[in-house]
């Protein structure tokens, strides 16, 4: 009887491994699949037309066949950057509060609204942004308001459920041993999260901030609500422009030739751009497990 049910325990086991096996092989197909259709059909226009002319050209008009997206390049830059600086303090700040500052009962309520910001659809905060953040960009700077800046202030919030919840479920692994072990030496609390908590927890707050700018740069309703869609050059952030994503989904419906393979190209930048991020953040882990 005994070695029936371990029999049994073997092949159910035997059978979970296979599954996960092949549900890891699945991702990976899906991610050479989208990874190889979007080189297969951007990259030979993108050679044809010439990288150095397609990533730093300044003119986007495919009527005359111009392909230049610097300033799309630009645009989805600033507006990333400027979330990350205004999203990534905020997002650790409110992390640390939730783990290690609040009080359960207002944890209770801080957290669920923070996760309710990851489930609001993206066009959502795109009418807010147009109907309250533009107007206010107006009254203050003049220039419609529609801008850079109003993308960043969008953008930064959106990004905030992602750096949040990884954050704090980075802080809330890290063994409560370091914590004590900081305190018993006369650290104080708030020495003992920024001097030991965090730079514990560093792996896993820069996935979460990695995924951000994931979140920021494919964002592209609510950009394309409130940034202005205009393709040149910004010289400040209340300036009007468009990003590489918008320029995607604002086109796509009508491209056609070698239009539509340079939207694809455009892709593969994107794509690219994510590659590094995670490259970087792949040899920062390991140089910090290194120390």
């Amino acid at each position: 009887m005994r070695d029936r049910h371990m029999e049994k325990g073997r092949i159910t086991g035997i059978i979970f491994e296979n599954i996960f096996r092949l549900s890891s092989i699945l991702a990976i197909i899906a991610l050479l699949m989208i990874l190889g259709y979007i080189i297969y059909a951007g990259a030979p226009a993108m050679i044809d037309v010439g990288i150095r002319e397609f990533l730093g050209g300044m003119e986007w008009r495919p009527t005359r066949d111009l392909y230049g997206i610097f300033p799309m390049l630009v645009g989805s830059t600033v507006v990333t950057a400027g979330a990350i600086i205004i999203g990534v303090p905020i997002g650790i700040l409110t992390a640390v509060f939730l783990a290690e500052v609040a009080p359960e009962w207002l944890a209770k309520i801080v957290r669920p609204a923070v996760e309710l910001l990851a489930g609001i659809p993206s066009v959502i905060y795109g009418f807010f942004g147009l109907l309250v953040i533009v107007p206010i960009i107006h009254s203050a700077f003049g220039n419609g308001g529609d801008s850079l800046l109003a993308a960043i202030i969008i953008l930064s919030v959106m990004i905030l459920p992602t750096i949040v919840t990884i954050t704090e479920t980075s802080i809330r692994a890290v063994p409560r041993s370091y914590k004590e072990g900081a305190l018993a030496l006369g650290a104080s609390h708030i020495q003992a999260i920024f001097q030991v908590i965090i730079p514990a927890a560093r792996s896993g707050i820069l996935s979460g901030i990695v995924l951000g700018i994931g979140r920021a740069i494919g964002e592209t309703m609510a950009v394309i609500l409130v940034m202005g869609n205009s393709i040149k050059m910004p010289s400040s952030l209340l300036d009007r422009g468009r990003t590489m994503t918008a320029n995607i989904a604002l086109e796509m419906s009508y491209a056609a030739g070698q239009h539509q393979q340079m939207l694809f190209a455009t892709g593969v930048i994107l794509l690219i751009f994510i590659m590094i991020l995670n490259f970087i953040l792949l040899k920062l882990t390991r140089e910090r497990q290194a120390k």
